[in-house]
């Protein structure tokens, strides 16, 4: 379902960001301009030729620089060529973050549950503000009076279905191309006829606009015109969406963004505390305020940092998770275990603590971490032990597993400390191309390492695969002990599909084929063949 958006749209915000903050000139003429209600609304014309530079091309002008013929993307030489009294300054990506801040803070006064989607955009669900100000152009309205009074009275505001074509209603108000004023509003279900005249350069995606200007389509509404089936097939998962996007049927959520508090908790003793009962009794107080303030704003956390900082200068700090959510009692577990880490419960700490600081670094709306019906003791009692014998044996002592890249079955399993989350590293290596791998549905019941098995013609003979990838014999028997004696009548099998690693390394190069076979029990076996060793890399149970 699509939900009507309403987004907010500052043009050339880097401009205007560094207008705000006193370090771009600012004009002190005012031209007239229209108000959404019609009314005329002295606006300040950016007289100022202004642009904004990063990595050598403008990434954003004031509009007396356009008037100029600087556009976004051109070379900073040949911008300065069209206006020979531009003046540049770098482009500061936290500096646009924080200045935009104050816009949200304000827009958040009037109306609760704006989505940040970058410096200068944010969205709003339209429903809430059309119902208490009576209607979606006067909430636009009562919006664009607020920001003007803030010193920002050239912004934009589109409502449509979905924030993709709220975003270019918002773009385009004002233009000529769908209004004259600074409010344009889409009806409900004319999105895609709104959508279908746009370029399909609106999609910011330059590898993307490229190819579909090469295929011959140059609007989004010839990118609607095509089938579904036909996009799915040659872009995939990202076809199926971009077809959504230009049909109007966009599906994405406001997410109202989370208010930045200050949720960390810090208690530092003086003197220093060199017991670990000690310490965690000081910390008691500190630990009910930490969860007290996750409660207060709807929200439960899920990892925590704890960090110490001894009297010598030593410090120690780790992540802790959790499979719900910290209590207190939890956050005083978490940091007696680090404190008995440092030192011994009986002989005391290496050095006195001075500080502790616990630090939420995974916080949740509380909604989503609701009971079950059945409540969930033993998974919190499991992670409760299991991080108890890792606080006691080391780090490194517990294990659990996670999904890695690779060709092999055994390649993808990486052993990572309980607690800890996998590395991006990870991630990026799963995401990568892996020609020979395996796809779903993978087995069940992976052997590390492989287990020698033996596979054989229907007179015993020895099988092989060439270089051609040609089987030398049919496989009949397979044999979990390598006897063809033992060995069991194979009902079906397929293959191979050769593995080719490090083939330009004569050194670590591997010929492994795979073949899939039942046998007689109906058991499925994923195996490998290396030269003329068989060997069982998964079972299918």
């Amino acid at each position: 379902m699509t939900v009507r958006a309403m987004v907010l749209w500052c043009p050339d915000w880097p401009v205007r960001a560094l207008q705000q903050a006193g370090l771009a000139p600012r004009s002190t003429s005012t031209s007239p301009s229209t108000s959404p209600s019609g009314s005329p609304l002295g606006a300040p014309e950016q007289d100022a030729p202004i642009a904004v530079i990063e990595k050598g091309r403008v990434f954003a002008c004031s509009a007396r620089a356009r008037r100029e013929g600087v556009h976004r993307g051109l070379r900073l030489r040949e911008a300065q060529a069209r206006c020979a009294d531009l003046t540049v300054f770098p482009y500061d990506a936290v500096h646009d973050s924080r200045m935009f801040e104050a816009v949200l803070a304000t827009i958040e006064q009037l109306m609760p549950g704006v989505q940040s989607i970058r410096p200068g955009i944010c969205a709003i669900r339209a429903r809430g503000p059309s119902r208490y100000y009576g209607g979606e152009r006067p909430a636009a309205s009562a919006l664009l009076g607020v920001l003007a009074e803030q010193g920002i009275p050239d912004a934009h505001l589109g409502i449509a279905d979905g924030p993709f074509a709220a975003e270019h209603a918002a773009r385009n108000a004002g233009t000529g191309l769908i209004g004259t004023t600074r409010v344009e509003i889409v009806e409900p279900g004319g999105s895609a006829r709104f959508l279908a005249a746009l370029p399909v350069t609106t999609l910011e995606d330059p590898a993307l606009i490229t190819l579909l200007q090469k295929l011959g389509l140059h609007t989004l509404g010839d990118v609607a015109a095509l089938d579904v089936i036909a996009l799915q097939d040659r872009f995939g998962a990202a076809g199926v969406r971009l077809h959504a996007l230009a049909s109007g049927r966009d599906t994405s959520a406001v997410v109202p963004r989370m208010p930045q508090r200050s949720l960390e908790r810090s208690v530092a003793f003086e003197p220093g505390l060199d017991r670990v009962d000690q310490v965690t009794f000081g910390f008691r107080a500190a630990a009910d305020a930490f969860v007290e303030g996750l409660t207060q704003a709807g929200l439960v956390c899920t990892s925590i940092t704890v960090g110490l900082r001894a009297e010598s200068g030593e410090t120690s700090e780790r992540q802790w998770l959790h499979p719900r959510w910290f209590t207190a009692a939890d956050v005083l577990d978490r940091v007696r275990w680090q404190l008995q880490g440092t030192g011994g419960a009986e002989t005391g700490l290496r050095s006195p603590v001075v500080e502790v600081t616990v630090i939420p670094e995974s916080v949740d709306a509380i909604g989503h971490h609701e009971s079950g019906l059945w409540g969930d003791g033993p998974d919190e009692r499991i992670h409760h032990a299991l991080s108890r014998v890792q606080s006691m044996l080391g780090h490194e002592a517990v294990l659990t597993s996670a999904v890695g890249g690779g060709r092999l079955l055994q390649d993808r399993q990486v052993l990572i400390p309980w607690g800890d989350r996998a590395p991006r590293e990870l991630a990026d290596r799963r995401g990568q191309p892996w020609p020979g791998s395996l796809p779903a549905a993978l087995p069940a019941t992976v052997f590390a390492p492989p287990r020698p098995v033996a596979v054989f013609t229907e007179d015993g003979g020895s099988i092989e695969v060439t270089e051609r990838g040609v089987v030398t014999g049919e496989p009949a028997l397979f044999s979990l002990r390598g006897s063809v004696d033992q060995a069991k009548p194979i009902a079906t099998w397929a293959g191979p599909w050769p593995i080719d690693e490090r083939w330009w390394d004569a050194a670590q190069a591997r010929d492994v084929h795979r073949f899939h076979i039942v046998d007689a029990d109906g058991m499925a076996w994923l195996l490998l063949l290396e030269g003329r060793r068989w060997l069982a890399e998964a079972r299918y149970d």
